[in-house]
């Protein structure tokens, strides 16, 4: 319930605080008196979207607290998944700074509005003029024939479970759609990894083939200069190996007179010792020399396939074109992946369906109990409202498609008159009859759950008389359950409430500002014997004001 609000710097208050009891509480005042603004300051603290022309002064920030007892409504689920501290007597803060920057708090935690909009649906129930014309709404229909039929919580699995069986769907599609692409490319691809496989690339292999194919094209040019350097070095009298020998000989023979003879006796034996290997490796690679044309051909034949690919792929390595021959395994192997994945994720799509179709009976099972239940108990509400030839006919018709509460339509006809035909409520019922079906509904709803502190608008427009009486019992009947307002004009309601607040201006210098005020016994006679009479109270109206307390 609502126990608490403070507002400040708002509209046309300036500063205002008020306690709330439990119960039926009436708000009174004159046409422009504020009563809306209340409810707009309400408003943002259930999430509404504020400007800057929500601020009085728009020098100073608004602030608007209020606190809610919300030990009786099992939410402490709600505060652990949004992270958030609970407490019983919880505390809503909204702040609109002069920047026009909007700021919201949860027992002083920092939420954003779709936060305070999930917690206010627990909180308030704000009935206006214009829910009223809601009625008519096929999905508020639901609502009530679900509430009657306890099917609040199998639609909450129904709508979750369809959620998913809906981005099932679209997964699928999409999938089909890349198949069909890759289906187009399957037979060029696989052409193209089979060229590439074919020529069976090994990384660094490249390298290896053009230099091979370097000595197999140069064999006898190769083969006439190794052995002409085989000849410099061995040649007998001139030889390069011969003479550097015979320069060691003369240096050996003066190596003890002198460390630098010596020296340079180590210098020429290393320079002999390596010309030999040197000679010796020419001898060997001379030896290995093959002309090999069938080998030359061969290898020829490989590079020119590499040249080819690298061509056509625009690449120039063999590691490059290796990569590519990954990506075409990828994409002609995705086929079949998705394939499998098509099949797979149809079977899913088909488990959940089947699913849904069986919520989708069990819900419309239980519409179908609730109809006549439902129907009843509209009827008893309305003739105690002095509709007695009131009727309703309510149809719930399955559907083949999957909707967002199951797999129905529904239909509300009225027909407020014997004889009249039955038909569409927003076309046969005038404003006051749609006003008393709503309390009806709110009524009713009242038994079958948990509804939140309720605050009714005005919803006696176009009622009046005894009428009006029976609407505030019903009211009053709703309030041993629930925490009940009721912004009226009438004075059979304004009778009925366990308190009554005023709203009201009034001019301090140039400045007109709102206020609320609990009203005082004597002070309630006096402000329903002015809404009887009018400013000027008799002493019948006095009077008539005290029997409707009493």
């Amino acid at each position: 319930m609502l126990a608490s609000l403070s507002i400040k710097n708002f509209a046309l208050i300036e500063k205002l605080s008020i306690d709330f009891s439990k119960g039926f509480s009436i708000i009174t005042g004159e046409t422009g008196a504020g009563k809306s603004i209340l409810l707009g300051a309400l408003g943002l603290v259930l999430g509404r979207r504020a400007d800057l022309t929500s601020l009085k002064d728009k020098e100073e920030k608004c602030i608007i607290e209020a606190q809610f007892d919300i030990s009786k409504y099992n939410l402490k689920s709600f505060f652990e998944a949004n992270d958030l501290d609970y407490e019983d007597q919880t505390i809503i803060r909204r702040e609109i700074l002069p920047s026009g920057k909007s700021r919201a708090f949860i027992n002083d935690s920092p939420v954003n509005l779709n936060e305070l909009q999930e917690l206010g649906i627990f909180l308030i129930d704000i009935h206006s003029q214009h829910q009223t014309q809601e009625l008519s709404d096929e999905n508020i229909q639901f609502q009530i024939i679900d509430a009657i039929a306890g099917n609040l919580d199998l639609v909450a699995e129904y709508a979750s479970l369809l959620k998913y069986y809906k981005q099932d769907k679209n997964r699928l599609s999409n999938l089909f759609s890349e198949l069909k692409e890759a289906q187009k490319e399957q037979d060029y691809n696989a052409f193209l990894l089979d060229e590439l496989l074919s020529a069976k690339l090994i990384s660094g292999q490249q390298e290896e083939f053009e230099s091979t194919f370097e000595q197999l094209n140069n064999v006898e040019f190769i083969k006439e200069n190794l052995d002409k350097s085989l000849a410099f070095a061995n040649e007998e009298q001139f030889g390069v190996l011969q003479n550097l020998k015979e320069i060691k000989t003369s240096l050996q023979k003066i190596i003890s007179i002198s460390p630098e003879y010596n020296a340079l006796f180590e210098r020429t034996n290393s320079m002999v010792i390596e010309l030999d290997d040197i000679v010796s490796e020419i001898t060997s690679l001379s030896e290995k020399l093959i002309n090999d044309p069938e080998k030359l051909e061969l290898i020829n034949q490989k590079l020119q396939t590499i040249y080819s690919l690298q061509k056509k792929h625009q690449v120039v390595t063999i590691d490059e074109l290796l990569q590519i021959q990954n990506e075409l395994e990828s994409k002609v192997v995705s086929v079949d992946n998705l394939e499998s994945e098509i099949k797979k994720l149809e079977g899913v799509i088909e488990i959940k369906e089947s699913e849904l179709n069986s919520k989708a009976i069990l819900i419309r099972e239980n519409r179908l109990k609730a109809v006549p239940v439902l129907s009843e108990k509209l009827i008893y509400f309305l003739e105690q409202l002095g509709m007695p030839n009131a009727r309703f006919k309510i149809e719930v018709k399955e559907i083949q498609n999957f909707s967002s509460n199951g797999k129905d339509e529904i239909q509300f006809l009225f027909s407020a008159n014997k004889g009249s035909d039955f038909g569409m409520l927003k076309k046969v019922a005038s404003g006051g009859e749609m006003s008393r079906i709503m309390l009806a509904v709110k009524a009713i709803l009242a038994q079958y759950s948990k509804l939140p502190t309720i605050i009714f608008d005005e919803i006696d427009t176009g009622v009046s008389g005894e009428i009006a009486n029976k609407m505030a019992v019903i009211m009053k009947q709703m309030s041993n359950e629930m925490q009940v307002f009721a912004i009226t004009h009438l004075p059979q309601i304004a009778g009925k409430g366990n308190e009554h607040f005023k709203v009201f201006k009034t001019t301090i210098g140039n400045q007109t500002q709102s206020e609320l005020k609990l009203l005082t016994n004597e002070e309630r006679v006096i402000e329903i014997a002015e809404m009887l009479s009018g400013k000027d109270v008799s002493d019948s109206a006095i009077n008539h004001a005290k029997a409707l307390l009493n």
